[in-house]
């Protein structure tokens, strides 16, 4: 994991500093909410329904547990007992008191975190793929590259500014697991098809929001060398060129949706050949000095399988449930990724109470490397487990109520906060994502079922991913009521797709209906082996729309 050095030391203190005298003269009048505003947002302090919320950024999802022990203090003494993951890697707190921010925030710089460019217009928390470093099909290791341009974008002079937020996310792996093409540049190391070269394959103008749309390809290779340097001249066109009079507008993905794919590239191509790319482009050192940081850990040498796991498994259903849903395969033999589930049956996905955060700080520090990865669906992996330590850490899950069997499963479910906290929410999310699982938490049903995303929004931002759910449900006010939209055939991978809308919106009440309506098409008409989304894709939207349509005249 990356440890500060002086600079970053000095400059996190600093603006705790220069916040804790902003709060203070918000406090005493000195300085109107208005004028408070654009300085709260800028230190991650956002005005809520209820309450201020505080999000702390977590780049590229990597803690380590002196880190989530110290997130956990933070809800238990200052929030209400738990903090909320989101799809950005990050953790909320929904009820902190503006007063205790600096302190908050003096908490966070002794174990190397803050809030700093997690709102605003600005680059925001740089994500990752949650197994990097571990993953059977990767590449390369991409939380070097996340460090470096989490170093050039901090407090940026040009792009502290921007029309809009701008989010960028890198993945190392054939598999796309950081939903890079939702994202304003999304970036997957590749090899060169002639030398093998590594370098990297750039998207712009990822999104969802009001107006969802896919990344564009710019650049099927650029040399590692040149990122930096890239990057700044995708920012310069934007910030130049981007939409100011609209903010519903204001997105990179309007530009080059406007201008199309091929002009914006040769805008960038023209900047970037302008630029002093030396000057900007990382020194060799400081990348080596970087990525000597996230150097693997001592791996004992082990058995491709482990036998213990094997036993434990043949006598305890449950944990043989448990290993075959949530593991993922190491590329180091007989270590596994562990995926703790934060989406138990019934309760709000993401939400992990401070007591949890401790349980989950003390079985990295014992059997991880004392590492931990927050994933963009609201989850918690232990990357770096020996197979035979998986029995101890279930039993250790189980009363806590993290043992949920259910990665990638259909109780599985990303959710934002929505109406119980958003202010920009129109209907309330967390609900549905409860009514949905309770319907479905038969584990049999589940595992029957296979693999599945739902994704729930409460507004048109999208905080939820529903645009790129298998089935996405996006929360809407129609006339004083909530109201439900599905959309199918979302697709977060390297698939990337936007789902269709089935229908008209239905009350919440109705959308466990809906769901079980959808799944039975899908059992009706699914091949052997086939998964949802496969199903989807074969046979399109009609047969989903004709149940869909069945239901909805019952409900009449």
């Amino acid at each position: 994991m990356y440890r500060y050095d002086e600079f970053d030391e000095r400059f996190v203190r600093d603006r705790v500093a220069q916040f804790s005298d902003q709060v203070a003269r918000r406090l005493d009048g000195s300085l109107t909410e208005d004028e408070f505003k654009p300085l709260r947002l800028k230190n991650g302090v956002y005005l809520q329904l209820h309450a201020y919320m505080l999000r702390i950024a977590i780049p590229y999802g990597t803690l380590s547990s002196k880190q989530l022990r110290q997130l956990a203090l933070i809800g238990e003494r200052f929030d209400r007992g738990y903090g909320h993951f989101t799809t950005r890697q990050n953790l909320q707190f929904n009820w902190p008191k503006l007063r205790d921010v600096p302190e908050i925030l003096g908490l966070l710089a002794d174990v190397e975190m803050h809030c700093i460019q997690t709102s605003g217009n600005c680059i925001r928390n740089v994500t990752a793929d949650h197994f990097a470093g571990v993953a059977q099909d990767e590449i390369e290791d991409p939380r070097p590259v996340c460090e470096l341009i989490r170093q050039w974008s901090t407090a940026h002079p040009e792009f502290s500014y921007l029309p809009r937020k701008f989010k960028i996310a890198a993945t190392g792996a054939q598999h796309d697991r950081a939903v890079t093409k939702a994202h304003d540049i999304g970036l997957r190391i590749v090899r060169h098809p002639d030398s093998g070269e590594l370098g990297y394959e750039i998207s712009v103008g990822g999104g969802l929001g009001r107006t969802p749309m896919i990344g564009k390809v710019v650049r099927d290779f650029l040399p590692k060398a040149d990122l930096l340097a890239y990057l700044e001249a995708i920012m310069r066109v934007y910030n130049l060129e981007g939409r100011r009079d609209n903010k519903y507008k204001a997105r990179v993905k309007i530009l080059v949706h406007e201008v199309g794919v091929e002009e914006f590239r040769r805008r960038v191509e023209a900047e970037f050949a302008a630029l002093d790319g030396p000057a900007i482009n990382a020194d060799p050192e400081e990348l080596s000095r970087i990525e000597a940081y996230f150097a693997p850990p001592a791996y004992e040498d082990l058995p491709q399988e482990s036998v213990t796991l094997a036993d434990a498994k043949a006598s305890n259903r449950e944990f043989a449930r448990w290993v075959d849903t949530n593991l993922t395969p190491h590329r180091v033999a007989g270590y596994s990724a562990v995926t703790i589930s934060l989406k138990p049956i019934g309760l709000a996905p993401g939400d992990a109470t401070s007591e949890q955060m401790r349980i989950i700080a003390d079985l990295a520090e014992r059997y991880s490397f004392d590492e931990l990865r927050i994933t963009h669906a609201q989850n918690i992996v232990l990357p770096h487990v020996r197979q035979d330590d998986l029995l101890a850490i279930w039993e250790v899950l189980v009363p806590a109520g993290l043992a949920t069997a259910n990665l990638g499963l259909i109780t599985d479910i990303i959710s934002c906060p929505g109406l119980d906290y958003c202010a920009l929410a129109t209907a309330r999310s967390i609900p549905i994502a409860q009514a949905i699982s309770k319907r479905f938490e038969d584990a049999n049903r589940q595992t029957e079922i296979g693999e599945l995303s739902i994704k729930i929004s409460g507004c048109i931002n999208a905080c939820g991913h529903h645009h790129v759910g298998h089935i996405g449900i996006l929360g809407l006010e129609k006339r004083g009521i909530e109201s439900y939209q599905i959309t199918l055939g979302g697709d977060a991978t390297e698939n990337a797709a936007v789902g269709e809308i089935l229908g008209p919106g239905l009350p919440a009440e109705e959308v466990p209906d809906a769901i079980e309506a959808i799944v039975g098409v899908y059992e009706a008409e699914r091949l052997d082996g086939e998964r949802f989304i496969e199903t989807v894709k074969r046979v399109g939207l009609s047969p989903f729309k004709a149940a869909f349509k069945e239901l909805a005249h019952a409900a009449d």
